[in-house]
């Protein structure tokens, strides 16, 4: 998405949090997901993960949920909600 739509969306709509839980959080395979779908390295994932983890990863609704579901098609337990 053009940072200028996704500024806009945040503007009029708020942020999204992506929510992961479950027993055994596996960061490897929230790595993964994140590199995948984000086009980013690897020392940007770990730096994510951190975020994802402790639920301090935000963005659109859209964005968030694109990335739940993501995550989910992988077993892992995630929600996007907004705060």
């Amino acid at each position: 998405m053009p940072a200028e739509r996704r500024d806009q969306m945040l503007c009029e709509h708020g942020p999204a949090r992506l929510h992961v839980s479950g027993p055994l959080v596996k960061g490897v395979a929230i790595m993964r997901v994140l590199r995948t779908e984000l086009g980013i390295d690897l020392t940007s994932a770990k730096a994510l993960l951190h975020r994802v983890v402790n639920g301090g990863c935000t963005g659109t609704l859209p964005e968030m949920e694109h990335l739940a579901r993501k995550l989910q098609e992988s077993g892992i337990t995630a929600a996007a909600t907004r705060p």
